[in-house]
């Protein structure tokens, strides 16, 4: 009884495709909404940590003097938690996973030029916005308390 299945195998194996793809040639194909590693945007990146504040293992770090986002692969545990609360969207999950390796290695993304720059330019246009604030309501509050000593004078005349 035994060899009779046994043949019922071979046969049914030898007039199908392998179940196994050729790997060099093959892709893989990844299912819809699987999650693989973490990947930034550094042009878009704020570097605001928010990021490293919601990962539940720590594995990212935000180092805002040296302008650098940098993530541990073997600590994150793909939760999804840092691209989900990321206010910039530049934090996504590549579909691929982390590639093997014989040490834990840290992958650091500094912030390019570009984004600097333009990071910059908005801070100093932030900062320019506020001083005229400022001094539009000195200048306001100055036009008031003169149009209040005016009344007064005329009073007292």
């Amino acid at each position: 009884m035994a060899k009779l299945n046994f043949k019922a195998t071979v046969l049914k194996n030898l007039f199908s495709k392998p179940a196994t793809r050729l790997y060099p040639a093959e892709e893989k194909i990844y299912p819809t909404g699987m999650r693989g590693h973490v990947q930034n945007d550094m042009d878009v990146c704020v570097l605001c940590g928010l990021c490293s504040i919601k990962c539940p293992t720590h594995a990212i770090t935000v180092d805002k003097a040296s302008r650098t986002w940098s993530i541990r692969p073997m600590s994150c545990i793909q939760c999804r938690c840092c691209v989900d609360n990321c206010p910039k969207k530049c934090l996504s999950m590549e579909v691929k996973f982390t590639e093997p390796g014989r040490e834990k290695r840290t992958n650091s993304f500094p912030q390019s030029e570009k984004a600097i720059a333009e990071q910059e330019a908005l801070m100093k246009a932030a900062k320019e916005r506020a001083a005229k604030a400022a001094e539009a309501k000195k200048a306001a509050e100055e036009k008031k308390a003169a149009e209040e000593k005016k009344p007064e004078a005329e009073g007292n005349a």
